[in-house]
């Protein structure tokens, strides 16, 4: 396992966007966006999307939905030079999501989002994962940890101080959420089939796979510090990778957002960043307006699987 390099701050991206055989790009972006946002970004959604969004019983549920999935498209469409109502998507056995063979040249991706934030990963001819989780600290009081880690993960978890708690149970939830889903074999890879081993700062995160010491040395780790009360982590496949970090900016800036490297975060206080910020009078926080069930979500999917 190498690296070559990491992302030290999340920037607006160039008008035009390399994405190289080595490269790793990961953008965020908010979803709180305004009302004519939320309708220009619906036109470009496919039927199919349009009516997965009108399922959604509350309306930020659904309107958080159609924002993730046309920034998406709207990213995608800037790597494909194409237009971002034109692409077309398919979902493998599992239901992990993939441009359709004509559009993709070869280009990969995943996406996450909770609590009103979204993280879009993107590479050339490697799966990549990433999954992004608002800190509850409830959660981590439930006794998931022991019901779908590893007996060595949880034992781990467990040494952690009362006041680290939540944080260590998020980080070990979204690096083995992003590896499943980069794998993108759903309820088949079992949470506790596999363990990992978070990093001190700045450092890539172990992987064991039970039975697949081999494959362990072919995928990359690596937890993210997206923006204060929040969690990620990334998984890519393959060595010599290279990592950019971009933000996606509309009508809101993004958050004060770092990179787990010790670098200095985006827009600190007092940076030169920040003031034009304040200047421009749209400086704005990350509130978890909404809450994401994605982690309750995907443990209830998995225990019915154990059942079934």
């Amino acid at each position: 396992m190498v690296t070559t390099g990491f992302a030290t701050s999340w920037l607006l991206p160039p008008e035009t966007l390399l994405l190289g055989s080595d490269a790793v790009h990961v953008w965020c972006a908010s979803l709180n966006l305004g009302p004519s946002r939320i309708q220009a970004l619906e036109r470009t959604l496919s039927t199919d999307e349009r009516e997965r969004a009108s399922r959604f019983h509350f309306h930020r549920d659904r309107e958080c939905f159609i924002a993730s999935r046309g920034i998406l498209r709207f990213i995608l469409g800037r790597y494909l030079d194409r237009e971002p109502a034109d692409l077309r998507f398919f979902y493998n056995a599992y239901g992990k999501p993939a441009l359709t063979e004509e559009m993709t040249d070869g280009l990969r991706f995943n996406l996450s989002h909770s609590a009103g934030l979204a993280l879009y990963a993107v590479a050339q001819n490697r799966e990549v994962g990433i999954d992004l989780e608002w800190i509850r600290p409830s959660l981590a009081r439930e006794q998931i940890a022991e019901r779908v880690f590893s007996a060595a993960e949880v034992a781990a978890l467990r040494s952690l101080p009362d006041q680290l708690q939540a944080e260590g149970f998020f980080t070990y939830w979204t690096l083995k959420e992003a590896f499943t889903k980069a794998k993108g074999e759903g309820l088949t890879l079992p949470l506790d089939g596999f363990e990992v081993s978070p990093s001190s700062e700045g450092q890539v995160a172990g992987l064991t796979l039970y039975g697949h010491p081999q494959e362990a040395r072919c995928w990359s780790l690596l937890k993210l510090l997206p923006a204060p009360g929040y969690l990620a982590a990334l998984a890519i496949e393959g060595s010599n990778w290279c990592l950019q970090c971009w933000q996606w900016r509309e009508e809101h800036p993004m958050p004060d957002w770092k990179l787990e490297t010790g670098a200095a975060e985006y827009g600190q206080p007092g940076s030169a960043r920040d003031r034009r910020n304040r200047r421009a009078g749209d400086r704005t926080e990350a509130k978890p307006d909404i809450e994401s069930d994605a982690t309750t979500g995907e443990l209830a999917r998995r225990e019915e699987s154990s059942r079934s």
